[in-house]
């Protein structure tokens, strides 16, 4: 893909978000079956009649008038104007898409409308040039776009839904967001930008793209930064940066192209813990008492390095600031070539090499006074000790006073390496005018090696920048250690060895055909994953042979025998869409969708005793849309029914750890997306993304049983209870003007976001609320080399919840309306000064 000038760029606002909300009908590794994909322009998306060649088998590719699915675009420029604070948060431009970013840079939960999941990512991909970065979409304490990072080697981005993505690349049924990277051009093109945020973030972008010889191109480019983030834990919340590069060749006579790329991350950031709230009913929380929900944070210096014994293999040094890190180096390419006789072949491949460290704490149960955990019976986490026996000090010394508010917290530290590698080979041919028929085939291998230390109970001051607390006492003449010397109550839990080995096949066709005008299209996919799986059984021990040491006295710990899975699915997806035009001006389509989604190392295949392993989760997706653009309005809605069975359901205790069996339902939803775009005069843009959802579980006329927040045995019903962390409604709305000057322009624009009501879990017993947030942006171009951004998120420091304690199913709040949750940070303004040639 061609660089864009420079002298492009002074008119990106102004038609960004119409851009963005633009149908430009593009799918991951789709491409046309006879010429490189090329450069996008402002312009194109903001009409229906651009001819786009992706996602369709069609010869010559469709306009997006005649695209039976719909899809968000965005080039370089309509990324920064979104200003996403994190990779998963830049899907908020995607009607449906609902990203928490609460968590921080990585790890953020990716919710798809009416894809049901409790956590990580299932339904959603990251993709680099059409290749999927992985095997699976997720795992645990791994999703897609953790290991992703924005920068300014990003040329463009389509975030597609559903429609035929459940067929090509890996599948996916709910979502995937594709990335292309910037290439070299004929004339030499770059940037060179410096970034200042309030919150102590400092950040270096930079990219060059040149001309190599006659027909071969070159580009490299990155970023870094530092940054002690608005939730401050006393180190570096936010480190390191990334380095791309590329290699690019037209062929002769436009028969294709060919990119080959290399992507190296190192990065390292915070993954930000739930915090003490207050709840007043429903739908009103506020600040705990001395702990700000803007800006507040459990992590410190004092808790920052310990020793785990608990880690698999004789124990381990951790660092909090190593944070929820990665380490990944990708090698890809990507193929196109235009053969004779109507022929086409595509190849796509990518290997990836992942590091991942996992250094975070994790909610357990609800703050107490230390004399309630010291002594109380029935304190959730308390020590039940005998009255008045108990010395408590903070480490480094100083004795804690008894009505000191303290927590324990979990000092969770867990390190992957994930390998994979890809392949997606496709061969069209036009058999006559107006039908193309694709064969395509996907291979996948990838591996994972796991060693888990999950659990680790800390007792902690419950204030921010914590400090932990040591617990001894004394019964019938003998003191008996509560803690170790780090403030550790506790090394149970969860501390496995994990190594799992998959691959994945597919076989798919792929036929389009046009009759006057009608664009049908019909695809089918069947898929194979064999998958194997080797985790550590455990036993108890006490660790040190010290019985007055109550910290280790049961620790589980891997006992030389290994529980193994062999998993071996294969099953079919299916996709049909039909889109009718009016006239230049307007159409209308449908579509229809099935498939399953295959199990993953974590979620359905650990765990699995005697290959009984759960139903295979599958979906039926139905979608009806319409499109219509006149010079002043742009409008893309659709309206979608979609059905799911073999949910699944864990019980776990409130450390996180798994206990009994797995549950097994359904669901159903109905719902509205919708994209629009108003010009009422030159310059002037109001746009919104919206979506409206409809969601409920079925298929499960029992209850499910949970352990709630004092400790409890406790079961609730699921049947038509709202689907979790979805909301019931999402918009954001974004004015913008753009005022030209003789010296260049200026573009301030304000993004109103609201978020309907969301709940927990699936029993809807903990509600989340509703919020809104104001956002905006200052964009100047001066002369034909400088730009000026200036961009503020969350600008009235709205307390806005995405997700409250996630060890704790059901109400999470405690005595005295005491909430652990996950709130919107607060206000945060950056600045950038960037040059251009």
């Amino acid at each position: 893909m061609q660089h864009r000038k420079p002298t492009l760029i002074r008119y990106a606002l102004s038609a960004a978000i119409v851009a963005a909300l633009a149908p430009t009908t593009v799918l991951a590794q789709e491409v046309d079956t006879k010429s490189p994909v090329p450069a996008a322009r402002k312009d194109d998306a903001a009409t229906l009649d651009t001819v786009v060649v992706s996602g369709t088998a069609a010869a010559g590719g469709v306009r997006k008038l005649e695209a039976s699915f719909s899809i968000v675009a965005l080039n370089d420029e309509q990324i920064r104007q979104a200003n996403p604070k994190s990779t998963a948060d830049l899907l908020k431009v995607s009607p449906g898409m609902w990203p928490e970013t609460t968590g921080g840079q990585t790890g953020a939960n990716v919710e798809v409308a009416g894809f049901p999941s409790a956590s990580g990512a299932p339904f959603f991909s990251t993709l680099l040039m059409g290749s999927p970065i992985y095997g699976m979409p997720t795992l645990s304490f791994y999703n897609s776009t953790s290991v992703f990072r924005l920068d300014d080697t990003i040329e463009t981005v389509e975030i597609l839904q559903g429609g035929p993505s459940v067929v090509f690349a890996d599948g996916q049924l709910g979502a995937s967001a594709n990335y292309f990277l910037k290439t070299g051009t004929e004339t030499p093109s770059g940037s060179v930008g410096l970034t200042w945020g309030n919150e102590g973030m400092w950040r270096v972008d930079g990219f060059a793209g040149f001309k190599i010889a006659d027909g071969w191109y070159g580009s490299i480019g990155g970023f870094w930064r530092e940054s002690d983030g608005v939730r401050d834990p006393e180190f570096k919340a936010d480190k390191g940066g990334q380095l791309t590069a590329t290699l690019a060749h037209d062929f002769a006579e436009d028969k294709g192209r060919m990119v080959l790329y290399a992507r190296h991350l190192n990065d390292k950031n915070q993954f930000i813990t739930p915090i003490p709230l207050i709840q007043r009913g429903k739908d009103s929380f506020s600040a705990y008492p001395g702990f700000d929900p803007l800006t507040g944070t459990y992590y410190s210096n004092a808790i920052r390095r310990v020793w785990l014994p608990s880690y698999p293999g004789g124990g381990k040094h951790a660092d909090l600031a190593d944070g929820r890190g990665a380490i990944s180096s990708i090698v890809g390419g990507k193929f196109d070539y235009a053969l004779d006789n109507g022929w086409a072949i595509s190849d796509n491949f990518l290997y990836n090499d992942m590091d991942l460290n996992n250094n975070a704490l994790f909610s357990g149960n609800n703050p107490a006074l230390l004399r309630d955990m010291l002594y109380t019976a029935g304190t959730p986490g308390g020590f039940s000790l005998p009255a008045g026996s108990a010395t408590a000090n903070y480490v480094g010394g100083g004795a804690v006073p008894l009505d000191q508010s303290v927590i324990q917290q979990g000092w969770w530290h867990l390190t992957k390496r994930l390998k994979s590698f890809s392949n997606e080979f496709r061969l069209s041919k036009e058999l006559f005018e107006g039908n193309t028929l694709t064969v395509g085939v996907y291979y996948a291998h990838y591996t994972m090696d796991d060693k888990w230390s999950q659990g680790n109970q800390m007792l902690m001051t419950n204030e921010p920048n914590a400090t932990p607390i040591t617990v001894s006492y004394v019964n019938g003449g003998q003191t008996y250690r509560r803690t170790d010397d780090q403030g550790f109550a506790n090394f149970g839990g969860f501390h496995i060895t994990e190594k799992g080995s998959a691959t994945n096949k597919a076989l798919y066709v792929s036929d389009a055909w046009r009759i006057g005008n009608w664009l049908l299209d019909l695809s089918g996919r069947v898929e194979n994953q064999d998958a194997t799986s080797d985790v550590c059984n455990l036993s108890n021990i006490n660790l040190d042979g010290d019985p007055t040491t109550l910290y280790d006295n049961a620790m589980p710990v891997c006992n030389g025998t290994f529980a193994h899975n062999h998993y071996d699915k294969t099953h079919p997806a299916f996709t049909a869409g039909a889109n009718y035009t009016f006239n230049q001006n307007m159409s209308v389509y449908g579509r229809a969708n099935s498939g399953g989604h295959f199990a993953d190392f974590d979620n359905g295949i650990r765990g699995t005793i005697n290959g009984n392993f759960p139903p295979m989760q599958k979906v039926r997706n139905y979608e009806l849309g319409w499109k219509y653009q006149s010079r002043m309005a742009y409008l893309d809605v659709s309206a979608f029914h979609r059905t799911f069975t073999g949910l699944l359901y864990q019980p776990t205790d409130g450390l996180g750890t798994p206990v009994g069996g797995k549950e097994v339902y359904g669901s159903k939803s109905n719902g509205v997306n919708l994209l629009a775009a108003l010009t009422p005069v030159d310059n002037l843009r109001l746009q919104l993304v919206a979506n409206y959802l409809d969601g409920e579980y079925t298929d499960y006329d029992a209850c499910f049983r949970y352990t709630d927040v004092n400790g409890n045995a406790a079961c609730a019903p699921i049947e038509g209870k709202q689907l979790q962390r979805q909301p019931k409604v999402r918009a954001m709305f974004t004015p913008s003007y753009r005022f030209e000057m003789p010296w260049g322009d200026i573009t301030p624009y304000v993004i109103y976001t609201y978020v309907g009501d969301h709940t927990q879990d699936q029993s809807g017993l903990q509600q989340l609320g509703s919020y809104q947030t104001w956002d905006f942006g200052v964009t100047s171009n001066v002369g034909q080399h400088w730009q000026i951004n200036l961009r503020g998120t969350n600008m009235t420091n709205e307390i806005g919840l995405t997700e409250s304690n996630s060890r704790i199913f059901g109400s999470a709040v405690g005595a005295g309306g005491v909430l652990l949750a996950r709130p919107m940070e607060g206000r945060e303004v950056n600045v950038q000064v960037k040059y251009l040639w």
